[in-house]
């Protein structure tokens, strides 16, 4: 399922079960959780840099006790969404600019 989420985000359409993960208002930051085999899987991805997904974290989830994303989790996210704004802005951005002026 979550490879199909995925293929979905590429085409610029949304998976039922991916849901915005809380803390990352309009950074376009979705979630996507699979139970599998007893186990508890998620993926972390952005749709908000235009033509491009980025993962930004899959984890299985370890903790019983509530559905909250561990902090460290949370962090790791976030440093890894600054560096994919950071690629997008050097790889992608300039590419469309540069299509826009040829």
């Amino acid at each position: 399922m979550m490879g199909y989420a995925l293929y979905l985000a590429q085409c610029g359409e949304k998976h039922d079960s991916a849901k915005p993960l809380k803390g990352f208002k309009g950074a376009g930051v979705l979630e996507v959780v699979e139970d599998f085999d007893g186990d508890t899987y998620r993926a972390v991805y952005t749709v908000k840099l235009e033509d491009v997904i980025y993962v930004l974290h899959t984890f299985q989830k370890k903790s019983k006790h509530g559905i909250t994303t561990p902090k460290q989790d949370i962090e790791l996210i976030k440093a890894r969404l600054k560096r994919a704004k950071e690629h997008h802005a050097q790889n992608y951005s300039r590419k469309q600019k540069e299509e826009k002026n040829d």
